[in-house]
C-alpha cells in the first residue's frame, strides 16, 4: 500500500446508521487507529428509524428519543473503537437518497478531514451465493452511492460545490477507497487482534442487538474466520480496496 506521511494518517469512515461500521468494518477501523491513523466516522442519518418493526407510536417525540439513544450508543462504540469522532450529518433514517445536497455534506467531511482512506459501503447489490435481504436497506445503497460520488471527483475538484471553497475547505484527493460488500473483494485486513474491540463496540448497541449478544458474537467470528481464508488469514475483514 501507499504510505502517507503522519500528517496524513487520516481515514472517514462513512455508513448510513449507528452500527453499520462495527458490523462492516469494526475491527478494521480499531486496528487503523491503533496504528496512529486518526479516524473519522460519518453516520449519513439520525438513526430515528431504529425502533421496533411493529411499533405504532412512531411520531416525532418517539423518533427523537430513538436518534438520542443510537447516537449515545454509536458514540460510546467510536470511543470503544478508538475514533477521534463521530459525526451525525441527520438525514431521517429510512428516507436518504444519493442526493446532490448528501454528496455535497459528504465532500465538505473529505476536505474538513484530508481524508487519505476512505471507507464506504457498496452501492452494488451481491446475488451470489445468496441474496442477504438486511444488507441492502436502501440507505445503505444510497450512501455508498453518494460515497462514491463524492470521492470522485467531487472532492478533489474545485469546480464542484464552489461554496465549499468559501468555507476555507479546498479540493482534496482520497488516495485509497475501501468499499465494504462489494462484489469483488481484493483486499483483507488481518483482525485478530482487534476482533474482541469489534465486540465490544457491537455491545454498545443495545437498542438494536439487546444484551444477550452471544450468539451473534459466535457468528461475527465464523464470518471473520470465513472472510480470512481466502486470504490466509486467521480472522479478517475484507473490501474491495483501489487507489486513487
Amino acid at each position: 500500500m501507499t504510505s502517507p506521511a503522519d500528517e496524513q494518517r487520516t481515514v472517514l469512515a462513512v455508513v448510513a446508521h449507528p452500527d453499520d461500521a462495527e458490523f462492516s468494518c469494526g475491527a478494521t477501523l480499531a486496528a487503523w487507529a491503533q496504528e496512529g491513523w486518526e479516524v473519522t466516522l460519518v453516520v449519513c442519518t439520525d438513526g430515528s428509524g431504529g425502533g421496533p418493526d411493529d411499533a405504532i407510536d412512531v411520531g416525532p417525540a418517539e423518533r427523537r428519543r430513538i436518534s438520542n439513544i443510537r447516537k449515545a450508543e454509536q458514540r460510546a462504540a467510536g470511543e470503544v473503537m478508538g475514533l477521534k469522532e463521530v459525526v451525525f450529518l441527520d438525514y431521517p433514517d429510512g428516507m436518504l437518497e444519493p442526493s446532490l445536497a448528501l454528496r455535497r455534506d459528504i465532500v465538505r467531511q473529505i476536505r474538513r478531514t484530508r481524508a487519505y482512506r476512505f471507507v464506504c459501503q457498496s452501492p452494488d447489490r451481491v446475488w451470489t451465493p445468496g441474496y442477504v435481504i438486511g444488507r441492502y436497506h436502501p440507505d445503505h445503497l444510497a450512501a455508498a452511492q453518494a460515497s462514491l460520488a463524492a470521492v470522485y471527483p467531487a472532492a478533489q475538484n474545485g469546480w464542484d460545490f464552489p461554496e465549499l471553497l468559501a468555507e476555507g475547505l479546498p479540493p482534496s484527493r482520497v488516495k485509497e477507497l475501501f468499499v465494504v460488500g462489494a462484489p469483488h473483494l481484493n483486499f483483507a485486513v488481518d483482525i485478530s487482534t482487534t476482533f474482541e474491540l469489534k465486540l465490544a463496540a457491537l455491545r454498545c448497541h443495545v437498542s438494536q442487538l439487546g444484551t444477550d449478544q452471544v450468539e451473534l458474537a459466535e457468528l461475527i467470528r465464523q464470518w471473520a474466520i470465513e472472510r480470512g481464508e481466502p486470504f490466509g488469514l486467521p480472522m479478517a475483514e475484507t473490501f474491495h480496496r483501489v487507489e486513487n
